[in-house]
């Protein structure tokens, strides 16, 4: 029974440990996304928002070989890629008219300089100075600092003024220590992870989070994921938007199966309760589907992410969605959800209400 934890949600006060494992060990998913959409709707209304975006992934080039991916190579591997400045700028000039956020992550490539990064983003930038910089996770960061030698308040910094204006959340995967080893052990520490979002928050960089789900984790493992991310935003405040990314396990080394729909919807929902002081919760379409992303914005999500243009890295393992939707397309999925449309740039920010 769930009496208890429904009470506690109707009287505005915050779920402890216990409470999310009871939501996650509980089968009674109505009950879950009930709750879920109704503080949704306490926090934004019927409001859903999206945004018309372009995916840039610069190399799919990687020092790191996490189990659960599917898209790093090696120099000289068989489908091992490096794009070039003018290379990413055809791309970007290719972008349907409305295009407002570039979404820029990838591998940490061996031989590339910080100082490559920081000219890139300043072409983007002299270029298409209308467009949003969404990009680089904390992975991402954390290998600019070594490659640099600064520290990573430092490159943050340099990054900010060559165009830089949020980061997204990838690299989180799952916070638990004995886990993450498991899962990908050369990857930076949880810590690490929430440490380079804090330095980013001070610098007065809006970031994302995420979660990734449905391989080897507890549900103690994912409770406590959101436990730490709940925790950081009480001090800084500066998570816009908070992305659970549902595991694909094709071409991975640790294989598997797809999560269910049932855990998708139940991870969004108790996300949603569970994160009382994060203004977004997303449906990641790519992930979950035109149709269970649309359901999923009566469990709790806010946001639905936006055109994509062009996605590798769900798609490397086994993504079953198309790698672009339209605006048309977006609209009708949020209306036929019972909710109403917003456009939005990188900083959520409203362009126009449909």
């Amino acid at each position: 029974m769930l009496t208890g934890i429904e009470k506690r949600v109707l009287a505005g006060k915050r779920l402890t440990r216990g409470d999310g494992l009871r939501l996650f060990e509980s089968d009674d998913i109505f009950t879950i996304g009930k709750l879920a959409g109704k503080m949704a709707g306490k926090i934004n209304g019927k409001k859903v928002y999206f945004v018309q975006n372009r995916h840039i992934n610069p190399t799919n080039i990687c020092i790191n070989r996490c189990r659960f991916c599917a898209f790093s190579r090696s120099k000289g591997d068989k489908g091992a890629y490096e794009l070039s400045t003018s290379e990413i700028l055809n791309r970007i000039r290719s972008s349907p008219e409305g295009t407002r956020e570039l979404h820029i992550v990838g591998g940490l490539h061996p031989d590339r300089s910080f100082e490559y990064y920081l000219d890139m983003l300043k072409s983007i930038r002299k270029e298409f100075p209308k467009l949003h910089i969404k990009a680089f996770t904390a992975v991402e960061i954390d290998h600019f600092s070594n490659k640099s030698g600064l520290a990573v308040r430092d490159v943050i910094e340099k990054l900010k003024e060559c165009g830089l204006e949020a980061m997204p959340g990838g690299g989180a995967e799952i916070f638990a220590e004995e886990t993450r080893n498991k899962l990908c052990p050369e990857k930076i520490p949880g810590e690490r992870w929430l440490d380079i979002h804090r330095e980013a928050h001070l610098c007065s960089v809006k970031t994302n989070a995420t979660m990734l789900y449905g391989h080897i984790e507890s549900y103690g493992d994912r409770v406590d994921h959101l436990l730490r991310l709940r925790k950081l935003q009480d001090k800084t405040g500066g998570f816009q938007a908070f992305i659970p990314l549902s595991y694909h396990p094709k071409n991975t080394e640790i294989g598997g199966r797809y999560p269910s729909g049932i855990d998708d919807l139940k991870t969004i929902a108790v996300s949603r309760l569970m994160l009382d002081n994060f203004p977004h919760i997303k449906a990641y379409w790519v992930m979950l589907g035109e149709k269970l992303s649309q359901i999923a914005l009566l469990f709790g999500a806010d946001d639905i992410d936006g055109t994509i243009i062009e996605e590798k890295i769900t798609h490397s393992a086994g993504a079953m969605t198309g790698e672009r939707l339209t605006k048309d397309r977006l609209v009708h999925l949020i209306k036929r959800a019972g909710k109403r449309p917003v456009e939005r740039d990188a900083l959520y920010r409203t362009v126009k209400q449909n």
